[in-house]
């Protein structure tokens, strides 16, 4: 519940955030596609990427939070790996038997077996 509450007001004071803020993220990010677009298989940074990025972090003091340049393909893959791993980890084999409902027991009036076997 804290969380969500936590979660709510971040969100509100996102939209009074400074609009300086908002401009530098969204160019950031946008450079960051441009990145991405031109280039193959893996992002080549050029000598103007390299600039662009030494005025961002002297004019943004959070610019680490958008240095991120990853494929769509590649999250996919990220998500297909945590899906299989929660699942291998949702259905392994479980050891031990299962405890016996003492009511059940009683009902169907099995008590006396279980009995013997406990003594």
């Amino acid at each position: 519940m804290l969380s969500l509450v936590l979660a709510m007001l971040r969100s509100l004071t996102a939209g009074f955030c400074a609009r300086r803020k908002l401009v530098l993220e969204n160019l950031a990010l946008r450079h960051q596609l441009l990145v991405l677009n031109r280039t193959i298989k893996t992002p080549a940074l050029r000598k103007s990427d390299r600039l662009f990025w030494a005025a961002l972090i002297v004019m943004w003091s959070r610019w680490t939070t958008a240095l991120v340049i990853v494929q769509p393909q590649t999250v996919v893959r990220w998500h297909q790996a945590g899906f299989r791993l929660f699942w291998r980890w949702r259905s392994r084999p479980r050891t031990g038997r299962t405890p016996k409902d003492h009511e059940l027991v009683e009902l169907t009036g099995l008590h006396h077996l279980y009995a013997r076997k406990a003594a």
